[in-house]
């Protein structure tokens, strides 16, 4: 049975990643803390063993994130076939941000030198920000409030990164502070953004897809720039059978997810990534991955990892975007190549 369609015209006109250039390893990581595992009797090497995560990725000093996000925007509109001029709509995703306000899309609009009819705004979900704009763009554009979207993400954790590392240095860190801040050492840093629009030869289709919430487990996951304090136990398991609930409740509405050819995951960890696959049925050798050298990229990886294979994803086949994020939520898309 084919799976429903929500929208019937809107498509993925490019899809596009920036890479940060500095690389960071988790022996590195590992040699900073190497005084405070020894107190507190940590195995060094958890963040490439149990993690899988060998290194990471962070931008320039200084680099602000909106630079960033713009990067990655600029490619996918040239990717796109277009001129800044041609954006009717811009909405940045990400969860780096310097300050409240303005919003991280106004600095991207700049200087990204879109029109002023070009409206811009921020959309914030933890992980889930980029997934959720594809979905209000495709409500845009099929209701002709936009003929072209461009959602943009960038990332960053050098600052979070360095600030864990430096607090779990003291002499008073304790195990619990360890475990409770080990997940800030496992994000990257990248950024990707895509551009939708109607439909149009060698666009990809945008089928839509559905949201499931969790929202009693809010608390499982807190973060800023400086610090994010995780319950990585708690939020493995809750997210886990979000996940499950989430695509049973997709099947039984008509999406025929069981037999995807690509599956694009939000990249968080080996044993997540093995065990929502496991739990999904999902055959690994279709999952695309990118946190063993870039980390967690939070609302980036989706996209990120999607442009990583889209030159070899072939006409016709299907792709499964999904994602679970802090709060709780899942959320889940598919696109028709």
């Amino acid at each position: 049975m084919p799976s429903p369609s929500t929208f019937p015209t809107t498509s993925v006109w490019s899809v596009a990643h920036a890479e940060a250039p500095e690389v960071i390893s988790s022996a590195w990581i590992d040699e900073q803390l190497a005084t405070t595992f020894e107190r507190v009797g940590v195995r060094p090497g958890l963040l490439t063993s149990l993690a899988g995560i060998v290194e990471r990725r962070w931008w320039p000093v200084g680099m602000p994130f909106d630079e960033a996000a713009a990067l990655a925007g600029a490619k996918a509109i040239t990717a796109a076939g277009l001129k800044p001029s041609d954006i009717d709509l811009l909405i940045s995703t990400s969860v780096s941000k310097h300050h409240l306000e303005p919003s991280v899309a106004c600095a991207v609009h700049f200087r990204l030198g879109l029109s002023a009819s070009c409206g811009n705004f921020d959309l914030g979900n933890a992980c889930l920000g980029f997934v959720n704009a594809m979905h209000v763009a495709a409500m845009a554009i099929e209701s002709g409030q936009a003929r072209t979207v461009l959602i943009v993400d960038g990332e960053g954790s050098r600052q979070t990164q360095e600030a864990t590392i430096s607090r779990l240095s003291q002499d008073t860190a304790t195990l619990e502070d360890v475990f409770e801040q080990f997940a800030s050492l496992t994000i990257g840093s990248g950024a990707a953004a895509m551009v939708l629009g109607g439909t149009r030869s060698e666009a990809h289709r945008y089928l839509g897809g559905i949201t499931r919430a969790a929202t009693a487990h809010h608390e499982l996951c807190v973060g800023d720039l400086d610090r994010m304090r995780t319950d990585t136990a708690g939020l493995l398991t809750s997210g886990l059978k979000l996940a499950r609930e989430a695509l049973d409740d997709a099947i039984a509405e008509g999406w025929s997810w069981s037999d995807c050819d690509h599956y694009v995951m939000h990249q968080v960890s080996k044993v997540h990534n093995e065990q929502l696959c496991e739990l999904l049925d999902v055959d690994m050798t279709k999952v695309p991955l990118t946190y063993p050298n870039f980390g967690n990229m939070g609302p980036a990886a989706v996209p990120y990892t999607l442009s990583t294979i889209a030159d070899t994803i072939e006409v016709g086949e299907r792709v499964l975007l999904m994602g679970i994020g802090s709060g709780l939520n899942c959320a889940a898309a598919e696109l028709r190549w």
